[in-house]
């Protein structure tokens, strides 16, 4: 992970999104807030400045100098102008706006992995839209960052509150998941959670909790075999290795306050098994984490709640809590 001086805050490259959805509404908020970092928003200027006189907020729009370090101060906002090919109008995506929307990304990517920015934090974007303008193997922020930062495997975690929760299956139909969960899968996995909770986190031995796939954990075989041919051995492997692991564990109870206490994160075996608890626990302040990237990248937990945009009725509680995230990220991984 690239990173830059000491002595400087943390400096947080954060895109807009969508630029019909709410995510300029949220990074407009942002500018009133006092923030532990230098903020640099990836935004249409002219967009921000309509967006900000819609909703009444008295946000002063800065150049984005690189120069500058220091840190965000409320009531102003540097904006690195991304020009959009046409005028946005809130609640109404429009497809001639695609190549913005990744060329924002792009860019905040570049330059996390050339040292320009510690960190990344990303507003939601419309995927049918982008797929629609013609990047058709556009299957989220995480694929594409993945791909544009050389990345093998990306993680996902949701983080809030000191609650972790990590996938190792993401965004698969039930009848798959069985013959995703391989051993060799598991162990990059697992590899990758720990690495990145002890080099982003500043976790100097993570422990882990390992979910069960099978309901009771397989209940030693008879409720399913793979805990007992794929993911114990794993496991044992890893131990021998030095991980602090826990597991396989039924996911009905390692979710109990006093067992999940005991970890620093929770490996579940796919989307629904773990999400459901930390959406419920911590739906506003929820930080959906990219794990497995040269850089750091935190984002919100929600779309781009297009019938939102331009009221200001959004929510900016989850970006705030992923800029924040993403500076205690970059100041724990110098």
């Amino acid at each position: 992970m690239a990173t830059s001086g000491v002595t400087r805050p943390a400096r947080i490259a954060i895109t807009s999104g969508e630029p019909a959805g709410v995510g300029p509404d949220l990074c407009l908020a942002l500018g009133l807030r006092a923030l532990p970092c230098t903020l640099v928003c990836l935004a249409d200027r002219e967009l921000l400045a309509r967006r900000a006189t819609q909703l009444g907020l008295a946000v002063t729009l800065t150049p984005y100098d690189p120069a500058a370090s220091q840190p965000h101060t409320p009531g102003r906002l540097a904006v690195l102008h991304s020009p959009l090919a046409t005028p946005a109008q809130a609640g109404r995506p429009d497809i001639r706006n695609g190549a913005a929307v990744i060329g924002m990304l792009d860019r905040a990517a570049d330059g996390c992995l050339r040292g320009e920015f510690d960190a990344m934090a990303t507003a939601p974007v419309q995927k049918s839209t982008l797929i629609e303008a013609g990047f058709t193997s556009f299957t989220g922020h995480t694929e594409h960052l993945a791909a544009r930062t050389g990345a093998p495997l990306p993680v996902m975690m949701l983080a809030a509150a000191g609650m972790r929760v990590a996938l190792a299956t993401t965004h698969l139909p039930l009848k798959d998941i069985s013959a995703a969960i391989t051993a060799p899968l598991l162990t990059q996995v697992i590899g990758i959670l720990h690495a990145d909770l002890a080099n982003k986190f500043g976790i100097a031995r993570p422990r882990i909790a390992v979910c069960g796939l099978n309901p009771h954990a397989g209940e030693n075989g008879h409720l399913g075999r793979e805990e007992l041919e794929v993911i114990s051995p794993v496991i044992t492997q890893l131990r021998a290795q030095g991980l602090d692991l826990a597991g396989p564990l039924p996911a009905d109870t390692v979710f109990v306050p006093r067992i999940l206490a005991q970890y620093d994160a929770v490996l579940a075996m796919y989307h629904d098994q773990g999400l459901p608890v930390i959406k419920h626990a911590h739906f506003d302040a929820a930080v959906n984490v990219t794990l497995g990237l040269p850089i750091i990248r935190t984002s919100v937990d929600h779309g781009t709640a297009l019938d939102l945009a331009g009221t200001g009725r959004a929510d900016a509680a989850s970006l705030e809590a992923a800029v924040r995230m993403a500076a205690g990220m970059a100041r724990a991984g110098r």
